[in-house]
């Protein structure tokens, strides 16, 4: 009777254990497949990182702030272009707050309200591209500039359109 009470502990114990391994080799195998997809997925992240990296590179082509030509332009002169750069965005934005249409804005708004530039990007030393709109209506500019007695800026639109306006 002994015996068998240890024959039934030991087929017990043994039971246990198979149980407890496959179990723990099931879980193992769920972790590393787990940890596949992860890698897979940072991979493909790290490309979508590389290409947009990329993308950001081409964008900043054209861009005064990334134009060493350009700054260098400004800072022969003697002007600190940490200080210039917003400047003259603040000056082309000024030119909303006036009660008449914007002057660099040859288009008259068609919804009785005016039409304001709402995003403005320096190319470089000499140009500015724009993008203006009356809340329906909309287009881009391409305006040059120069700066007067270090404080004044002159600008003068070069080309503009509007887009047509699509009805749905």
């Amino acid at each position: 009777m002994k015996s068998k009470v240890f024959l039934y502990l030991f087929v017990f114990a043994l039971l246990l254990v198979i149980f407890q391994y496959v179990n723990s080799k099931n879980v193992f195998e769920t972790y590393e497949k787990k940890l596949n997809i992860a890698d897979e997925r940072e991979a493909a992240y790290q490309d979508s990182i590389m290409s947009l990296h990329g993308e950001v590179l081409d964008l900043m082509y054209f861009n005064l702030e990334n134009n060493d030509d350009a700054l260098s332009y400004f800072e022969s002169d003697g002007y600190d272009t940490s200080e210039l750069i917003p400047f003259i965005k603040d000056e082309i934005y000024k030119l909303n707050e006036n009660n008449v249409e914007h002057p660099c804005v040859p288009y008259f708004s068609m919804t009785g309200g005016r039409m304001l530039i709402n995003k403005v990007r320096l190319l470089n030393h000499k140009w500015i591209i724009a993008d203006f709109s009356d809340g329906k209506h909309w287009g881009e500019l391409f305006i040059t500039y120069e700066i007067i007695d270090k404080k004044e800026l002159k600008f003068n639109l070069e080309e503009s359109f509007m887009y047509p306006t699509q009805t749905y």
